[in-house]
């Protein structure tokens, strides 16, 4: 299988296997107007196996959902070349990554209250709504 490189764009690479999907949902790739390639299951001398995706544009990626998702991840942003490797970590806070499931939760009863939630727990990441501490 061939895919042909970037010139301009970015690479979001080391993904766990079997969430290229999920990274880009969560990222709304569906709605630009570029090429999306997404690499499921490539083999990895490091990892066994990994998802791969590459953005055939220039495009602010919300590092925070990226972080929240797989915080092994690493974004290259490409122009002609690789300019620049980011190393991602567990946000310390999610704002409007996800929303509370809580029906009572203050955020499910008033629209337009930012949804965030903070890191409770690194090792077994686990986040809190600010609001009523469910777990997310």
């Amino acid at each position: 299988m061939k895919i042909d490189s970037i010139q301009n764009g970015i690479v979001l690479d080391h993904i766990t296997a079997g969430k290229a999907l999920q990274v880009y949902h969560d990222l709304e790739l569906d709605k630009l107007d570029c090429s999306v390639a997404i690499l499921q299951n490539v083999k990895s001398s490091k990892m066994g196996k990994k998802d791969i995706l590459k953005i055939d544009k220039e495009y602010d990626v919300n590092l925070d959902v990226l972080g929240y998702i797989d915080p092994d991840i690493t974004v290259s942003i490409i122009n002609g070349q690789t300019v620049e490797k980011k190393k991602l970590a567990l946000p310390k806070k999610l704002i409007n990554v996800k929303k509370c499931k809580n029906p009572r939760c203050i955020t499910s009863t008033e629209p337009g209250i930012v949804h965030i939630f903070k890191l409770a727990d690194e090792k077994n990441r686990i986040y809190r709504c600010i609001y009523c501490e469910a777990d997310k």
